[in-house]
């Protein structure tokens, strides 16, 4: 019998040769894996790194001047990124964006108009400060050396590269959804972007109407309801309904509305129109000082617009002409039977001079005063001072002359002057003024509770934020959606929206608002103001 032999039947190894064969193929396969992963590493990094260099430059497109320079200096110095996985010739980790300043579409920082997310396409390129509104940043390439990925014959990754887009979105939050149509925009405007630079301090004549002529002062729509009662709502309340909206693409609400009118005037301390004043019982407190030209009897008197309601003084002020009141130069009649006096028996705040001196009033640009004021008459009405007196006396918050010299008296403005009553309540606004033993001027509130001081979330009464639109050039004829905004503006009501006078001696209209400038609205701010904006950079892709 043959014994076969072992060897010849063993097959425990036959395996080996196959694995020797595919070895080659299994490191390849991990390597392109590992090599990938850095790769997508790297990639990720660089991505990273547009995104924070686009946002940077988007926190500064503001419309102002320098805004191109700032926003590409921010993408460019205040990148922090590093990249781990990048190891081409340079040796360095630091991700780079080249700074070019320059507001056009060009380079490695670009700026535009517009961007339609829908399409995913640009719109124009900038062509300025102003009309820069989106931001493309591009980082340098940057090249991965493969670890293994060798072996398969790939050595380095080429150059990889990433873009980022940014915009800066804004809202407006704790304020009146208004606006106003940029009163210095003429008729044949068609720039969306056309800047209005009101000084702090200057008057604006604004009008109740649809948003159709420079200078009308309409409203925003802020939610889906509409109509006179839901805009007297977020114009009247203490706590405006809407919140926060959107700076850009608002959405406006014609028409003019009186009970929005009567919700402006609860921040007088004025009642009207019933329920309309303040709608379904909301709270629609007055200004803690709430001095205006309008008095009421002094007993019994009513919180309306009447005879023993609000009404202006039997002897109401009157200027005669763009100068101060003075023994030289007084008020004129304010009837064919009464003689000229020099001051009125009550005054508020005054509009600037040349808008107080008819219904149009003769200022340069008639929409827009000179902040020229007549504030020896404000003091000598109120408190029987001179202006040697007034100077002296009326300090701010700090204690602080309001105007140390003549020369500073242009630069004291109403609201300087409401800021000290403030802070003098005592022996300012809480200092009733009876006169003909009939008639009482207040400052205080007496018609609807005590009224508001403006500290921690309460805001002030008597400060709004109004939106700055240019209407011609956007065509708006009443109900506009996706409406660009200018700007903002932070202004103080000078006084009441009411018609004074009549025939060729009205010096006001229903519906006319007055107002001073107190400046731009700014970004951020503090609980206490009035207005407070929310700049918020955002990525497009």
């Amino acid at each position: 019998m043959k014994r076969r032999s072992l060897w010849l039947g063993d097959v425990s190894g036959a395996v080996a040769p196959t694995v020797a064969l595919a070895l080659f193929a299994l490191i390849g396969a991990t390597g392109i894996a590992f090599d990938y992963a850095r790769l997508a590493s790297l990639d990720t990094e660089l991505q990273n790194a547009a995104d924070q260099a686009a946002l940077a430059a988007a926190t500064q497109l503001d419309g102002e001047t320098g805004a191109c320079a700032r926003a590409a200096a921010a993408a460019a110095g205040l990148l922090s990124n590093e990249t781990l996985f990048a190891n081409d010739a340079t040796a360095s980790r630091a991700v780079v964006v080249q700074n070019e300043s320059a507001c056009d579409a060009a380079g490695a920082i670009r700026f535009y108009q517009s961007y339609d997310q829908n399409t995913d396409t640009f719109g124009p390129a900038s062509t300025g400060d102003a009309d820069a509104r989106v931001v493309l940043v591009q980082v340098n390439p940057r090249e991965a050396v493969y670890a293994l990925t060798p072996v398969v014959g790939a050595f380095r990754s080429g150059n990889i590269s990433a873009e980022a887009v940014a915009a800066l979105g804004s809202a407006i939050c704790k304020v009146p959804p208004v606006m106003m149509c940029n009163p210095a925009e003429p008729d044949d405007n068609t720039d969306i972007n056309l800047d209005f630079n009101p000084d702090e301090g200057d008057g604006l004549r604004l009008v109740i109407g649809s948003p159709d002529s420079p200078g009308n002062f309409g409203f925003l729509r802020t939610g889906e309801d509409a109509g006179a009662q839901e805009v007297a709502k977020t114009v009247g309340y203490d706590n405006p309904p809407s919140g926060c909206f959107a700076t850009n693409g608002v959405e406006t609400e014609p028409g003019n509305m009186i009970s929005v009118r009567a919700a402006i005037n609860t921040r007088f301390d004025i009642s009207e129109n019933g329920a309309m004043t303040c709608p379904d019982s909301g709270t629609c407190s007055p200004s803690r000082n709430s001095r205006k030209d309008l008095v009421r009897a002094n007993s019994g008197g009513t919180c309306e617009f009447s005879s023993t309601g609000w009404h202006e003084a039997p002897v109401p002020y009157r200027a005669p002409n763009a100068n101060p009141l003075s023994s030289s130069n007084p008020m004129i009649p304010a009837n064919g039977s009464n003689p000229a006096v020099v001051y009125p028996q009550a005054m508020g705040y005054p509009r600037d001079l040349c808008h107080a001196v008819s219904v149009d009033g003769t200022c340069t640009t008639p929409l827009i005063g000179n902040g020229d004021w007549d504030i020896d008459a404000y003091f000598h009405v109120n408190y029987g001072w001179s202006r040697t007196e007034w100077m002296t006396n009326a300090v701010d918050e700090d204690g602080n002359s309001l105007a140390a010299t003549a020369a500073d008296i242009p630069t004291v403005s109403r609201y300087d002057v409401y800021k000290y009553e403030m802070n003098n309540p005592s022996s300012t606004i809480d200092v009733d003024r009876v006169f003909a033993s009939t008639e009482v001027s207040i400052g205080r509130p007496v018609c609807r509770g005590a009224g508001i001081t403006p500290g921690g979330s309460i805001p002030d009464r008597r400060r709004i934020a109004v939106a700055v639109v240019n209407c011609k050039a956007q065509e708006l004829h009443g109900h506009e959606e996706n409406v660009q905004v200018r700007k903002w503006l932070d202004v103080f009501l000078v006084e009441p929206s009411i018609a004074r006078g009549n025939g060729p001696n009205q010096r006001s209209r229903n519906g006319d608002i007055y107002a001073e400038v107190i400046s731009v609205s700014s970004a951020g701010g503090t609980e206490t103001a009035q207005v407070i904006r929310r700049d918020v950079p955002y990525l497009i892709r």
